[in-house]
């Protein structure tokens, strides 16, 4: 029999009431799911809370120790929270004034190399060798009686004996026999005398010191850097080099006097400093054999010097054909002397002076037929390599060509404004194109940026404004901006850029008026131990996290950096947090805070005051 639907009629009024059923039923069904649910979440609760020593009676522990989870062995606790690295030792006594990668006799840097990362998949027959042990790590202590200098500037005319070594000056660097150093009691005392007054006032008459058109010295075989001191009357800032030699730590002797100095000779490499760096260069009896090799060495100098830059001789006999009797003069003396103008005469520079024992010549502006004349016979040769690659880069016999200047008579790249305008100004290297990565728009935001950033670090370093902090290292130094912004305080900077960094800006810091060097800081800095007073780290560490070890950098960090000095570790939050715990190795007195933007700012600050007393003390 066929199925018969009820009529519609019946199926509507019928409806309301399967609604009602179907709601208790959902009600029900809801109920009893929540009365399931409490019974196990009940019973879940007693089991754990059965299962746990400190809640149950000792005789209801004891009969349950079939039913407990076994606890973890202390082998395994120890595993999963491994105790902190031990502290840096200390190094031997013997290492108080070690200085790395400058132990050549040339003059060069040699650094053990580094050894090469392993094969990503070495073949299955030649398993891979066990890493290399990393390198010990200690902390190089200060000699005994060693003080900090005193405040700046009265570090520029005294040192303690005691915190270098004991300076061993050549004959030649002592004026009238008198040692410029006169030792009273614990104290090296230095005096601008009349001997470096009158020098300076000869190269005046012919080099504009005064205005602000000179700003940037390099001077060669520096002596205590009487030279450098007496400059900073003029408002020129002055690198002071000398090797690592027989004759003392000259260079350690400037820097404990709070004057900028670096180690550095005459060799093979290139000094470690762009092309078109210094506005005048320097040699006093600098004992650089100019002439040999054709004339390498003063090929260099015309690579460092700005256009238009002063490069100063003197060693007698320099003037002979005026000031001394030819007969007295041996033929090599007349021969390096001829040979030294034949060079610059080569360079096109132009001899402004000849005034006794010092020659002054001047490089040109620009270079209008570089190329062309580069063709001539007996021309030097035109360099291929990058004029501003000067880290492990050797000297070439060959010439630079400046930039082509628009007009042709122009200054090439760009005429820079004089001291102290130039620090703000847009750089030549920018506004002429030459550094196409590199926009206006982003050196000027730059500057504001640094601006803002050392008046936040400025509320933690207290001692900036007094003089305490003078010796000062960036480590990554941009397009300078720190520095830029700390120069109304009484402090220099080193910037340092990174060797062998795609976006090369150390030319653009030197346009500004400011000094500073290559360097790889997985190696040894060109300086001696306690030299700085205050370092800055801005994300060097997270730009060489994959080179080498956060303590390898901080390990350097402390050997240049004197006792009771302090240091700022700008950088990502993770990083920071891994550059503490090796802080902490150190014996660093530090603290992470937050940056000037507040705490979801993804970077953070370490502040470092090295104020502990120093290992063993």
């Amino acid at each position: 029999m066929p199925l018969q639907l009820p009529s519609s009629a019946t199926v509507v009024a019928a409806l309301p009431r399967a609604l009602s059923l179907s709601a208790a039923a959902v009600a029900a069904a809801t109920t009893t799911l929540l009365l399931i649910s409490a019974v196990v979440s009940r019973s879940h609760h007693v089991a754990s809370s059965s299962s746990s020593p400190p809640l149950l009676p000792p005789s209801a522990s004891a009969s349950t120790t079939d039913t407990q989870a076994p606890a973890p062995a202390p082998d395994a606790e120890h595993h999963h929270h491994p105790p902190p690295p031990p502290p840096v030792p200390p190094c031997p006594p013997n290492a108080t004034h070690l200085v790395p990668c400058h132990e050549s006799p040339s003059g060069d840097r040699h650094c053990p190399p580094r050894p090469p990362p392993p094969l990503p998949h070495p073949p299955k027959d030649h398993p891979p060798h066990p890493p290399p042990p990393p390198p010990p790590h200690c902390r190089v202590p200060p000699p005994p009686g060693y003080r900090p200098p005193p405040p700046w500037p009265v570090r520029r005319e005294r040192a303690r004996y005691a915190n270098v070594e004991f300076p061993l000056l050549p004959p030649a660097k002592v004026p009238a026999g008198q040692d410029p150093a006169h030792g009273r009691r614990e104290w090296l005392v230095f005096a601008q005398g009349k001997g470096v007054r009158d020098y300076v006032e000869q190269i005046e008459r012919v080099v504009p010191l005064r205005g602000g058109v000179v700003r940037t010295a390099l001077d060669i075989g520096c002596g205590v850097a009487s030279f450098g001191d007496y400059l900073l009357n003029y408002g020129v800032l002055t690198m002071s080099i000398a090797p690592k030699n027989i004759y003392g730590a000259q260079v350690q002797l400037a820097l404990e006097r709070g004057l900028p100095a670096m180690i550095r000779g005459f060799g093979a490499q290139r000094l470690p400093y762009p092309s078109r760096s210094f506005d005048m260069v320097h040699c006093a009896d600098c004992l650089v054999p100019w002439t040999a090799h054709d004339g390498l060495y003063m090929l260099e100098i015309d690579r460092l010097l700005q256009p238009g830059g002063y490069w100063i001789f003197s060693r007698p006999p320099v003037s002979w054909k005026s000031a001394y009797n030819i007969s007295n003069q041996s033929i090599k003396d007349q021969d390096n002397q001829l040979a030294m103008d034949d060079v610059a005469n080569k360079l096109n520079w132009t001899k402004l002076s000849e005034m006794g024992t010092t020659s002054v010549w001047r490089k040109p502006t620009c270079h209008l037929h570089c190329e062309q004349e580069a063709k001539l016979l007996g021309s030097l040769p035109l360099c291929r390599e990058d004029p501003d690659s000067a880290w492990y880069a050797n000297i070439s016999l060959c010439r630079s060509c400046l930039p082509r200047a628009e007009p042709v008579d122009a200054c090439a790249a760009g005429a820079m404004e004089k001291w102290p305008k130039r620090l703000d100004a847009v750089p030549p290297r920018i506004t002429s194109g030459e550094m196409k990565w590199l926009s206006v728009q982003t050196y000027e935001h730059d500057t504001l940026l640094w601006e803002q950033r050392v008046n936040f670090y400025v509320t933690y370093l207290k001692y900036l404004s007094n003089g305490t902090y003078r010796n000062t290292v960036d480590m990554s130094a941009g397009l300078g901006g720190f520095a830029a912004a700390v120069s109304k305080y009484p402090v220099w900077v080193m910037n340092v850029v990174p060797a062998n960094i795609t976006n090369n800006t150390l030319g653009v810091i030197y346009e500004r008026g400011l000094i500073g060097t290559y360097t790889d800081w997985c190696e040894a800095f060109s300086t001696y131990p306690r030299t700085y007073d205050l370092i800055h780290a801005n994300g060097i560490f997270s730009s060489h996290i994959h080179k080498c070890a956060i303590i390898d950098i901080l390990v350097e960090m402390d050997r240049i950096l004197r006792p009771g000095g302090a240091a700022i570790v700008r950088d990502r939050a993770d990083v920071v947090l891994k550059v503490k715990k090796d802080a902490d190795r150190l014996r660093w007195q530090s603290q992470i805070v937050d940056t000037e933007n507040g705490p979801l700012d993804p970077e953070k600050v370490l502040i470092v005051d090295n104020s502990l007393p120093p290992p063993g003390s």
